[in-house]
């Protein structure tokens, strides 16, 4: 197997855990309620939990060690998708990235588990279960709210709208996409994406909302290349505020 795409793949799903799980974090003492508060915060630690284990599969293919990789690249050396590092913005669109990041997440999961590169396999295997909650969390908050006062629905609808163009682009094809692919290391972000439409549409079909023509939308790809918004950078220079003053400190 080319080790190349392994990293690839390896970089796009740490990535994405990294910026999310931070953007999640920025939540914590400012959530709408003490529950979403808290659950923001959690969220955000498991995510980042799940970038270092990928992190260290990277390490152990002979990249930088985890704190080194996440800490010292610059924006455009970063694979993660658009979506992860738009600013929250009000708890409505947090909510709608949260809904369809993370049921594009587990089903990455699910088929990542039955990979035939087995350390991919393995830590898939034990993140799933974690990443079952995530969802079961989004799917339960959108049915309530989406389903309940017109300015809920009307404020999700407006965030469902403006998410989607970059969450389609979540399902960005890698240069490697055919060979993972044949080699049974990874179903591919195509089988990916078609299962993501089938979950996310039998949730938003309990609620008010209205899935937009997918048809008409024009994602914003790039993120996998390394094309991102003006909105990385300084969030990339924040995370490593700490870790720059002293890069060979040891916690």
């Amino acid at each position: 197997m080319n080790e190349l795409a392994i990293k690839d793949l390896l970089y796009k799903l740490a990535d994405d855990q990294l910026i999310l799980g931070h953007r999640n974090s920025e939540w914590t003492g400012f959530g709408p309620i003490l529950e979403e508060d808290i659950a923001f915060s959690s969220m955000a630690q498991d995510k980042i939990g799940h970038s270092l284990a990928f992190y260290t599969l990277l390490q152990e293919l002979g990249e930088a060690d985890p704190d080194t990789v996440a800490f010292t690249r610059n924006a455009n050396q970063f694979h993660n998708n658009q979506l992860v590092e738009l600013p929250n913005g009000e708890y409505d669109f947090s909510l709608i990235r949260h809904f369809l990041y993370d049921n594009a997440e587990i089903i990455r999961f699910e088929m990542l588990s039955q990979s035939s590169y087995e350390p991919i396999a393995k830590v898939a295997t034990k993140l799933k279960g974690e990443v079952k909650y995530h969802v079961l969390h989004a799917n339960t908050w959108i049915k309530n709210l989406g389903s309940s006062t017109e300015e809920a629905i009307l404020r999700l609808q407006s965030s469902l709208n403006e998410a989607l163009p970059y969450a389609l682009a979540m399902f960005e094809n890698s240069k490697y996409e055919q060979e993972l692919i044949d080699a049974g290391v990874y179903s591919g972000e195509d089988a990916v994406k078609a299962e993501w439409l089938k979950r996310i549409q039998t949730v938003i079909e309990k609620t008010d909302l209205k899935l937009p023509d997918l048809a008409t939308i024009e994602p914003k790809f790039g993120g996998r290349y390394g094309k991102h918004t003006e909105h990385l950078q300084p969030l990339l220079d924040e995370m490593a505020e700490v870790f720059k003053i002293d890069p060979t400190a040891e916690w």
